[in-house]
This record gives structure tokens, C-alpha cells and sequence, in this order.
């Protein structure tokens, strides 16, 4: 009897990649699998929409680890130390603030007493 060719990728398992739940991706990376749901559905993760349900593969779970990678900005190279100069104190004078009155001084103002 001859085997289809449906049936013969079916029992060959490194054929089909091993889809994940959200759950499972969600203990792999620490997070909880709203989360994991709420990006899928957003777009910002690949995901694959099996029915109604999200399910990844590895390669998912790697370019959402990608995705999410922060890497360290690059240090400024080192300034050698120059001459400090102190700031001259002749700069133009600030204006100088003056407080308002109390609110209820100002409503005496409009007081009328009859």
C-alpha cells in the first residue's frame, strides 16, 4: 500500500516546525502571555495564526528576542583635561521677581458691602 505524500511528511518530524503557544513562548522569555498576545496581535511580533490562536516557531522566538535586544551606546572617547576657566561674573543682571498678592488680598479689592 502506498503511503501519501501528506501522511509521509507527517511521520518525518524535522519536516514540520514545532509550533509554540503563547504560553510557551511567555516562560521562555519571562513575560507574561498577555503580553506575548497583545504584540502578536498589534503586529509588532512575528507570530503564525493558526485558527484564532498565535502559535511561533524557534525562528519566532529568536527575532522576537532580536527585536527586543538593547545594545549599549557607544562610550565618547575620552576628552583629555584641559585648563578649567572660571566664568566671569559681569553677565547682564536677571530681572528681579516679585511675588504676586494673595488672592484673597486681591478679592478684597472687589469687596461690596452694601
Amino acid at each position: 500500500m502506498r503511503q501519501s505524500p501528506m501522511a509521509a511528511a507527517c511521520s518525518d518530524s524535522s519536516a514540520l516546525p514545532r509550533l509554540f503557544r503563547p504560553e510557551e513562548i511567555a516562560d521562555a522569555l519571562g513575560c507574561s502571555a498577555w503580553w506575548v498576545k497583545d504584540r502578536a496581535s498589534r503586529g509588532r511580533i512575528p507570530f503564525t495564526r493558526v485558527g484564532r490562536s498565535y502559535r511561533f516557531t524557534a525562528e519566532h522566538l529568536a527575532e522576537i528576542i532580536r527585536l527586543y535586544e538593547v545594545r549599549p551606546a557607544i562610550a565618547p572617547e575620552p576628552v583629555a583635561p584641559s585648563v578649567r576657566t572660571v566664568p566671569s561674573r559681569t553677565a547682564a543682571p536677571s530681572a528681579r521677581l516679585h511675588a504676586r498678592r494673595p488672592r484673597r488680598a486681591r478679592q478684597d479689592d472687589f469687596d461690596t458691602t452694601a
